[in-house]
């Protein structure tokens, strides 16, 4: 039997782009830090995590003089914190837009934005449920409540109401969901939860056979899978599909050849937005994650670099 198995080799032929200054001197805020050392705060939308703290841990390695605190919390209060000037740096899945990047400018601050990867927005069912194909259309119908149980996807489905779990409900995930998938409109139906982060959104599926989460594919690649080819085996990744019936031969999972082709639907940008005049500490990180390293640290955690030669080689591999 043959099967034809995806690989990624990803070049990264991108020029250093620090030069490093060593002073430490104040200025008006107090700052100290330089693109080297020092101390900052940053803050990142949570289903973000896994994938900037490897990042961060990685440039604190190489720079010991380096600390960065994380602060993990929804796109919502990040974008409040990034405006009103309380970080210097914001990671989330959408770009400033042209009123808050005015606001900004207004306080003579100059905004810069760095898109860094790519992530997949995955649907994930308990591990005991085998309806793990879906299409486009069957889930924005739950989305907007018109479906709430599985027999009207599955026929014959025993599993009864369709409980669908966000990570937090001013998340990056779920205005993700608004924007691109419901076209600004609200989420509907009568089991709709959210809970506190990505992780509870695993757990939840984890124990409760009738639910769907929704979160993004970073929280679920197996670390011992070199390939970035398997996912978390405590749950099931829906394969989903633009078809009007979804089957395996037609419906995709949010593996990086498919986030690079197109097969997968739902693809969401990561961005830095970095708002820091001293062009320190900050500035230097969101650079670093653009570069080689930063971009082949995000190509193994199972995402999708932003920059670099992508090729994908299909190969078939024989199993006895």
């Amino acid at each position: 039997m043959k099967q034809s198995k995806f690989y990624i080799i990803v070049g990264l032929l991108l020029p250093s782009l620090f030069f490093f200054s060593c002073t430490g001197k104040k200025d008006k805020s107090g700052r100290t830090d330089t693109r080297s050392s020092g101390t900052i705060q940053f803050v990142a939308d949570e289903s973000f995590s896994p994938i900037i703290e490897e990042l961060r841990e990685q440039f604190e390695f190489q720079f010991p003089k380096a600390h960065l605190q994380a602060q993990y919390t929804n796109e919502v209060e990040g974008m409040k914190q990034i405006t009103d000037m309380k970080t210097n740096l914001l990671f989330t899945s959408r770009a400033l837009k042209p009123n808050e990047v005015a606001y900004i400018r207004k306080n003579n601050r100059i905004p810069e934005v760095f898109p860094i990867g790519y992530d997949g927005l995955s649907f994930i069912v308990n591990r005991n449920n085998s309806d793990t194909c879906i299409t486009v259309k069957d889930i924005k119908r739950i989305l907007r409540g018109e479906v709430t149980d599985w027999s009207q996807i599955y026929a014959g489905s025993k599993r009864g109401k369709i409980e669908l779990v966000f990570d937090n409900k001013e998340s990056a995930t779920v205005r993700f969901v608004v924007d691109s998938l419901l076209n600004g409109k609200t989420i509907e139906g009568e089991n709709m939860y959210a809970a506190k982060n990505s992780k509870d959104v695993v757990d939840y599926v984890d124990k409760t056979p009738n639910a769907i989460g929704v979160i993004g594919s970073n929280w679920l690649n197996d670390r011992r899978d070199s390939t970035n080819t398997t996912f978390k085996k405590n749950i099931h990744v829906m394969s989903i599909s633009v078809q009007d019936k979804a089957t395996p031969a037609n419906s995709w999972k949010p593996y990086q050849a498919y986030l690079l082709d197109g097969r997968y639907p739902f693809v969401r940008t990561i961005y830095a937005i970095v708002v820091d005049p001293r062009k320190a500490l900050p500035w230097s990180f969101a650079n670093y994650i653009t570069g080689p390293q930063g971009q082949l640290i995000v190509f193994k955690s199972g995402l999708l670099p932003y920059r670099g030669d992508i090729v994908i080689k299909s190969v078939n591999v024989k199993r006895k």
